[in-house]
């Protein structure tokens, strides 16, 4: 029998579709065969693990999440729906290579399958970091990590914002380190420090310890320390998260990272603008100690102390250096004493040599007082006394002389009178002060003059000036003869 289409015992194609003989068999509409083909791949391929990197990432603005699988050789389109994209523990993006886990099932719209992803994770430890090199690289390009924008802590922090698990030992550790060294007021924030949300809680944590407004009810931390125990890098990765980073370098309260061990490394250090090595290193670093800060203060007081009482040390032992080079004064007073005693003695002898020279004086005149003596000298002065005459002529001559040096006198004096020329008319000018004026520049300035005539003396000043009344005539002088008219 020859071999012929199962459905068509004509090789030939008519016009119009027409059944062929025992053909009992109705076409399929193209969505009875595309829903046969979905459940035929939904039933063979209901579970699935598949590897491969990420390509296309986008998430619809529904919450789902539409992506690209893709090896050496082939792609499988993806999607996961916005319930489980939202429980993501990290940041789907192109080139990072997952294991996703879902089932195949068609999309009649565009005649393609798809996986239906209800799990994803990070293919291994290697591609887990690949994907924390790029993220860091793309936000180091950004300047997330600059030294430049690192901030200094606070010296001594009042209130201390702690981000960290309230029931861990991280929050027993910071407590305890702080009591010992310097007690302070602690703000704890309660987050989720790994799992599915950690890294959104953090992040909101971060930001709202910076959004408290100074002077509320509730007091703004100086410092925010984010901490963490230790833990492998899928346990530390919500710290390594883009939402984390950017939000504790957005954060305007210096913050201190204190995230896992010495040897762990996440994105958040380097945001923070200090890392402590652990999250009691971070207490530690937080706060000084006490017990040093009073000592210290004890030891500048000390200092100051001794700043102070420094001049009157070196001035007391300059005093002394100065007080050795000086004489004693007994020894300057010695001198002075000894010359004193020696002018005493001096008074006491000259004193008696002179009574005794007085006494002397007085006996040697004393002895040339006789009776005879005196008589002699008696008659020797009445004697002389008899010899000098009295002669007239010469009491008149000496009187004529006398009188002749008084009328030469008396005719100089009334030359030399300045009140002589008064009697012919002239006039003595003087000035307020009494001085005689003796010219017209000095007449110019003065206020008022008086005119002293032979009978009298007038007042007169400047023309528009007031008139003063004349000053009396001297003594002795007669009366004005008249009223005397204004020189000027």
């Amino acid at each position: 029998m020859p071999d012929t289409p199962p459905f068509s015992d004509d090789l030939s194609a008519g016009l119009v579709a027409k059944r062929s003989a025992g053909d009992n068999a109705e076409p399929l509409t193209i969505s009875e065969i595309s829903a046969a083909l979905k459940r035929t791949v939904e039933d063979r391929f209901g579970f699935v693990r598949v590897r491969g990197e990420l390509s296309g990432v986008k998430r619809a603005a529904s919450g789902h999440l539409y992506l690209s699988l893709k090896d050496e050789g082939a792609r499988l389109d993806g999607v996961m729906w916005k319930g489980n994209a939202g429980r993501l523990a990290f940041r789907a993006e192109d080139g990072v290579e997952v294991i996703a886990t879902g089932k195949l099932t068609t999309y009649p719209g565009r005649s393609n399958y798809q996986i239906v992803i209800d799990r994803m994770e990070i293919a291994g430890e290697g591609a887990l970091l690949a994907l924390l090199a790029k993220t860091r690289a793309r936000l180091e390009a950004e300047g997330l990590f600059d030294r430049a924008r690192k901030r200094a802590l606070p010296f001594l922090p009042r209130v201390i914002g702690v981000v960290t698990s309230p029931t861990g030992a991280v929050i027993r550790d910071i407590l305890h380190r702080l009591a010992d060294r310097f007690p302070s007021r602690v703000l704890v924030w309660p987050v989720l420090v790994q799992g599915n949300g950690a890294a959104e809680q953090v992040a909101a944590a971060v930001r709202g310890f910076g959004e408290i407004p100074p002077g509320g009810p509730v007091p703004r931390p100086d410092l925010v320390i984010v901490a963490r125990g230790g833990g492998s890098i899928e346990d530390l990765w919500a710290f390594n998260e883009e939402v984390v980073v950017r939000a504790i370098a957005g954060c305007p309260i210096p913050v201190i990272s204190a995230v896992g061990h010495e040897t762990d490394t996440t994105l958040a250090d380097f945001a923070a603008d200090l890392r402590a090595p652990t999250p009691t290193a971070a207490a530690e670093i937080a706060v000084p100690v006490r017990e040093d800060l009073a000592a210290q203060i004890a030891e500048l007081a000390f200092r100051q102390r001794r700043c102070a009482l420094r001049p009157v040390q070196l001035g007391r032992e300059r005093l002394e250096a100065r007080a050795q080079r000086l004489p004693r004064p007994e020894t300057m007073v010695a001198q002075r004493a000894q010359r004193l005693d020696d002018l005493g003695e001096r008074l006491r002898r000259g004193l008696a040599d002179r009574i005794a020279q007085a006494r002397t004086a007085l006996h040697h005149p004393a002895g040339r007082l006789s009776a005879p003596l005196l008589a002699y000298q008696l008659r020797h002065a009445r004697q002389r006394l008899e010899a000098e005459r009295l002669r007239p002529e010469d009491l008149l001559r000496r009187i004529d002389t006398a009188r002749a040096h008084v009328d030469s006198l008396d005719r100089l004096r009334r030359q030399l009178d300045p009140r002589a020329p008064l009697r012919r008319g002239y006039a003595l000018v003087t000035g307020p002060d009494g001085h005689v004026v003796g010219g017209k520049a000095i007449a110019a300035g003065l206020a008022e003059m008086t005119l002293e005539f032979h009978d009298g003396a007038l007042l007169v000043s400047p023309a528009g000036a007031p008139r003063k009344p004349a000053r009396p005539a001297r003594p002795g002088a007669p009366a004005a003869g008249g009223p005397q008219g204004d020189l000027f």
